[in-house]
């Protein structure tokens, strides 16, 4: 049954009970991140598996990326409430089973069903503070929105590396479960919404379609390594070639459903086109820092758990203050300008670690990630706060789902593409490096202090340069996302009643 669904009138304390309420559901997901960020050297040291990184990241990414166009176009045809407290259950129960892990294949099991939970939040919070706020509050509440993501990355850390050291890591799982339960309960009690139901169409072989193809291209990235697989063989032509087809077919699928989980008009209307790509290049440029930058800093400059996630940490305050200041700024100048000021604020951010000499200044650094996040705000807020602000209350959940789904789709990507480069460098540089190394990364960063001095030095240089490679990635689809901006978002943003 389709849900002919409005929310209900919200007095001014209900919203600010419900704002309480997606706020904590998006820490949920935001400290889970930052968290995993900061301990993940301390983790695969546990179990194992550094050069499966990525795929605690992408695995996460990737059930969560597929499945929030579905739970976008669910959440208009259901409500929003109840699919983001069934979103909220699978996150929990995937957070209690990672705590559990044995291995590295196990935990990365486990993320994914965390994943499939994450989906539901992201696709739905921001569609609710759509629904309740009106379009000159919702830069504001996009700043406070975004808060969640500053006040997580500055706890998660230390809470990570409290737990991690006095502790286990394991309890950076468990930590999700009171407020998990705490989020499910404000949402029952002050979310409320009047649905009326007729007959409903979902789309999932559209969504088994883009989980195909996403999962293809992460596998390319993941696996085409000198450890797996050479770049150059046959099996990456195999990935390639099934990725090509599955692009074919996901085409095919969403042109015939009936009610598709990404309608044409979402990939095809100038609007929703520009600011979902733009979003994809963000999200992929955020991975740079988020994948590699704490074991950087741990690594090659040698600072402990709590700092280096710290340092991480700096982003999340100039994003939520960019975010916030976004609204008077896109009111005045329009969307597209504020965007192309944001990726303009984000190719200069990735040029100014490229300046930074080894070993780098932790304080400058730190000054670095606050101006990325800066970029990061004025970009992100204006793509969804605009195509929020063209479409009725029916289509909302829908482009919002599109604009979240861009954006992690943007952070799978780039953790597999930063993650490749990441690997092939260090790699390269130990193959190559003349001195008796472990074999295994893990042992690597275990013994590091037991190395020669000049072998100590070699590995710290090694991870250095692994990690100006990445920088420059992100250089160049900084660059990318400010062109897709200039020539695709229109100037002046009109209503879609298609």
């Amino acid at each position: 049954m389709q849900s002919i669904l409005k929310m209900t009138a919200q007095p001014e304390l209900k919203r600010n009970w419900i704002l309480a309420a997606l706020m904590l559901t998006m820490f949920l997901a935001a400290m889970d991140i930052a968290v995993i960020s900061t301990v993940i050297p301390q983790i695969v040291a546990d179990i194992g598996g550094f050069n499966k990184i990525p795929w605690v990241y992408s695995i996460y990414l990737l059930t969560q990326t597929t499945t929030i166009p579905l739970y976008g176009k669910m959440a208009d045809l259901y409500g929003r409430k109840k699919i983001l407290i069934i979103g909220i259950t699978l996150f929990l129960l995937g957070s209690a089973s990672a705590a559990f892990s044995w291995d590295i294949y196990s935990l990365i099991v486990f993320r994914g069903v965390q994943g499939l939970g994450g989906g539901s939040i992201m696709a739905t919070a921001a569609t609710i503070a759509g629904d309740i706020y009106s379009i000159e509050e919702r830069a504001k509440i996009q700043g406070w929105l975004s808060s969640v993501w500053g006040i997580s990355a500055i706890l998660g850390p230390v809470i990570g590396g409290g737990l991690t050291e006095y502790l286990n890591w394991r309890w950076i799982f468990w930590i999700n479960l009171p407020m998990g339960i705490i989020a499910i309960v404000l949402i029952a009690i002050f979310l409320k919404e009047k649905i009326t139901k007729q007959k409903a169409s979902i789309d999932y072989w559209g969504a088994l379609t883009i989980f195909s193809l996403l999962t293809a291209v992460i596998l390319f990235f993941n696996a085409g390594d000198k450890e797996t697989w050479p770049w150059i063989s046959w099996y990456s032509l195999i990935f390639l070639t099934a990725t090509i087809l599955l692009i074919i077919v996901a085409v095919f699928v969403e042109r015939k459903a009936k009610s598709p989980i990404l309608p044409g008009w979402v990939l095809t209307n100038p609007t929703f086109l520009g600011s979902n790509l733009a979003v994809v290049g963000l999200g992929i440029a955020m991975m740079g820092t988020q994948t590699y930058l704490p074991t950087f800093l741990q690594a090659s400059l040698g600072y402990d758990i709590i700092l280096s996630g710290l340092v991480l940490s700096a982003m999340s305050i100039g994003w939520p203050t960019a975010s916030a200041l976004s609204g008077k700024l896109y009111l005045r100048i329009g969307f597209r300008n504020t965007e192309l000021i944001g990726a303009t604020v984000v190719i200069l951010s990735c040029i100014g670690f490229l300046l930074i000499p080894w070993p780098q200044n932790i304080y400058l650094i730190a000054l670095d990630m606050v101006f990325l996040g800066a970029g990061f705000g004025l970009l992100s807020t204006p793509t969804i706060v605009g195509i929020q602000s063209v479409v009725g209350w029916d289509k909302r959940g829908v482009v919002t789902g599109a604009n979240q789904f861009g954006r992690y789709l943007g952070q799978s990507l780039g953790a597999a593409i930063f993650g490749a480069i990441f690997n092939a460098t260090y790699t390269h540089k130990f193959d190559t490096s003349g001195f008796d190394l472990p074999k295994e990364t893990k042992d690597v960063l275990n013994s590091l202090p037991h190395l020669s001095q000049d072998a100590q030095h070699f590995v710290r240089e090694s991870f250095n340069i692994a990690n100006q490679n990445v920088f420059h990635g992100m250089v160049i689809f900084g660059i990318l996302t400010f062109f897709v901006v200039f020539w695709l978002v229109p100037r002046r943003l009109e209503k879609f009643d298609g």
